[in-house]
């Protein structure tokens, strides 16, 4: 069975990241491996013929098999993430087909170069299944995440980033938070910016490959600082969400 084929997938598990955001996990009948960075798309139908079709970045390591993790974010007037939330638990059956994308993808290799990770609210999922693949497979290459978020209830996955990051020095996380920070916050608040970019470049002795994900603005924005800043237009990847986003987009 192909990449491009529909399956009916059982969720296993519902399980509550932040107030508007939750993480499927799907059982597949006909699982496939996916590259850390790539996506499904998911479809619902109403009994009239409907469909309503989404895609979602798979935030489970590779690694992981027989099922894959789609964190999902409820959206204002979104039909699929709406249905998602209000009616969907465990048992239930989604009909998806992946894994799809080949340009947003990162594999842990030996050689692997420095990585930065730039995540804007939800944009922070595939790059979460980077995380995983690199830590399962024990790379201990220097790796970045600058996470930007409006308020400390809104990081997704903090406990298991908190973590990484306390057992792995190899292995930084930054949050920057562009609304409300928690008492006593001496890290970043204010969205990302040349000088904040700059200071996490920094941090890098060699030049790191960058990848990015999040709504539009963050994405152009970083992308172009970065390159500002000197890093190679080749070595950074972008994916962005929004009305206008279609996709993994190359930065020229």
């Amino acid at each position: 069975m192909s990449g491009l084929e529909w399956q009916l997938a059982v969720v296993e598990t519902v399980l509550q990241e932040t107030p508007r955001v939750k993480t499927f996990r799907l059982r597949l009948p006909h699982w496939r491996p996916h590259r850390a960075g790539q996506h499904y798309s998911l479809r619902l139908t109403a009994p009239d013929g409907y469909q309503a079709q989404r895609s979602y970045s798979v935030a489970s390591a590779p690694e992981q098999t027989g099922h894959i993790d789609l964190t999902v974010e409820l959206l204002e007037d979104g039909e699929v993430s709406g249905y998602l939330f209000e009616g969907v638990l465990p048992g239930d059956q989604l009909e998806v087909r992946g894994p799809i994308g080949g340009y947003f993808v990162w594999e842990a290799t030996s050689a692997a170069s420095p990585l930065l990770l730039i995540a804007g609210g939800s944009g922070v999922v595939p790059l979460m299944a980077m995380l995983r693949h690199r830590q399962n497979t024990g790379l201990q290459n220097p790796t970045v995440l600058l996470y930007s978020v409006r308020n400390p209830a809104e990081v997704i996955y903090r406990q298991e980033l908190e973590a990484l990051a306390r057992a792995d020095s190899s292995f930084t996380l930054l949050l920057t938070y562009t609304r409300q920070a928690p008492p006593q916050w001496s890290g970043y608040q204010r969205r990302p910016d040349s000088a904040m970019l700059a200071e996490v470049v920094g941090r890098f002795i060699t030049s790191p490959h960058c990848f990015i994900c999040g709504p539009n603005g963050l994405v152009e924005s970083a992308a172009n600082e970065l390159v500002a800043l000197g890093l190679p237009a080749s070595t950074i990847r972008t994916e962005r969400f929004g009305p206008a986003a279609a996709g993994a987009i190359a930065v020229n």
